[in-house]
């Protein structure tokens, strides 16, 4: 008589632990990085008119808004983990959506990781106390700095809160985006508390600036980079709470509470500094509340920053470790990267291996932001990939139920995936090299598709 057969255990899989709240700050807390600190200069330089910026600052938002809103149709109709790879797949094929992954996986969010956690650090080395970041640590066989360290040690614990579970990482990304948003809040106010400050700077203008259609489509950019991010929580897709409902409710909201602030915080910069110390400034908020409160006010929005980039890297990591994992659940990829964490319900070697690669392009010291720029083509093609999705599933898929339908289809999506290839056309031709390169990874990607193409057919 032959013994029972042994029961297998369930494969571990995703824990749906995000609610509307983690959701809405994933957006948030994702997109406001340190542009809104920084890109008003150049936009003012690019422009010359606070009215021009202003106008930059409403486009960008309405164009990210249609962007969220054909996001959130998606989102709704394959809450899946890995976002804009499951569109790209299931429209267009393996080979597409295999190229998306790959090229996130072995530049996009590395680099992004990379870049956000030396900023994190640039943004400390202004406090006093901070300074010694820039001196070494150690200058053989490689020269490494502490604030490099420093760095290194963010992306680690990050990393290791989403390895130990996404509602952790959720938590911690709730609590931080409202710090970051009071803090905001409390910036406008000092802003617009200034004695000196005068309505009269809303209509002067800076006769440097680049002007032009040219110079406002380099402020449109510099917006829309600003606004960057809100695709994210579609990444995160497989771990939210009643997906159909949660996402378009959060990007909706996040997207719309992100475009508010903006306007908020340039319009109490603008109130502070006239148009031409704007245009010279490096940190024109810096400037702005320094002189409202000296150089408490300089610190106050140092930190500002610093608890920014915090909570940007928190959904980085979050959503970035979901794209290579759902590749490998396909069987296109490594098999490792499709683990489940059996206690934590995290793609816990997903997360591991990115924070690996993030780590390598940190040691490479400067030598990374070369890496990011290549990226930065791929990733204007692939949201105008991704947006045009929703046609290819209305076409095909009519009958399928949509809990959410995009307001204003067709007009909103085309008009995003127009903007999308605009500035994707103004990406490649501002940085021909650069871009050319980044096309080079992308078709790098072919063959190793087809070898994992051909261990999965046998």
């Amino acid at each position: 008589m032959q013994p029972p057969a042994q029961l297998e255990s369930p494969r571990p899989e995703l824990a749906r632990d995000l609610g509307v709240s983690h959701a809405t700050a994933v957006v948030v807390g994702t997109i406001i990085g340190s542009g809104i600190f920084l890109v008003p200069a150049e936009m003012m330089q690019a422009v010359g008119s606070a009215k021009l910026v202003y106008l930059a600052w409403v486009v960008g938002g309405v164009l990210s808004f249609f962007g969220a809103l054909t996001y959130a149709e998606l989102g709704a109709l394959k809450p899946q983990a890995g976002g804009e790879y499951v569109y790209v797949r299931d429209a267009y094929g393996p080979l597409a959506g295999f190229l998306y992954g790959w090229t996130w996986f072995v530049i996009a969010k590395p680099a992004s990781i990379a870049t956000v956690t030396t900023g994190l650090v640039r943004i400390l080395e202004t406090f006093p106390v901070f300074a010694f970041f820039a001196n070494n640590l150690i200058t053989s066989p490689l020269a490494i700095t502490y604030g490099q360290l420093v760095a290194i040690l963010a992306t680690i614990l990050i990393s290791l809160l989403n390895y130990l579970g996404i509602k952790k990482a959720g938590e911690f990304q709730l609590v931080f985006t409202l710090l970051k948003v009071a803090i905001i809040v409390g910036i406008v106010a000092i802003g617009f508390s200034y004695s000196a400050g005068s309505w009269n700077h809303f209509a002067g203008g800076y006769a440097g600036a680049k002007g032009g259609i040219a110079g406002f489509m380099a402020a449109l950019v510099a917006a829309l980079w600003a606004y960057d991010g809100w695709n994210d929580l579609n990444m995160v897709a497989g771990e939210i709470r009643q997906p159909e409902r949660t996402i378009p409710i959060a990007l909706i909201a996040g997207v719309a509470t992100v475009g508010a602030l903006y306007v908020m915080v340039n319009a109490s910069v603008q109130f502070v500094l006239p148009a031409t110390v704007i245009a010279a400034s490096p940190r024109p908020a810096s400037d702005a509340i320094g002189l409202v409160l000296g150089s408490l006010g300089a610190g106050i929005v140092a930190a500002g920053m610093a608890v920014s980039m915090l909570v940007t890297l928190n959904g980085t990591i979050m959503s970035g470790a979901r794209v290579p994992f759902a590749v490998a659940r396909d069987r296109y990829f490594f098999s490792a990267l499709a683990e489940v964490h059996p206690r934590f319900h995290t793609p816990s070697v997903s997360i591991f291996v990115q924070a690996v690669l993030s780590i390598i392009l940190l040691l490479l010291g400067g030598n990374f932001r070369q890496f990011f720029s290549l990226a930065i083509f791929a990733e204007w093609l692939f949201y105008m990939i991704a947006g045009s999705t929703v046609f290819v599933f209305r076409r095909r898929e009519p009958d399928l139920p949509r809990p959410y339908r995009v307001w204003g289809y067709p007009v909103v999506p085309v008009l995003f995936v127009l903007a999308s290839a605009l500035l994707l056309y103004y990406t490649f031709t501002d940085n021909l090299r650069n871009s050319a390169w980044g096309c080079a990874v992308i078709l790098a990607g072919v063959p190793v598709f087809y070898g994992f193409a051909r261990r999965r057919a046998a």
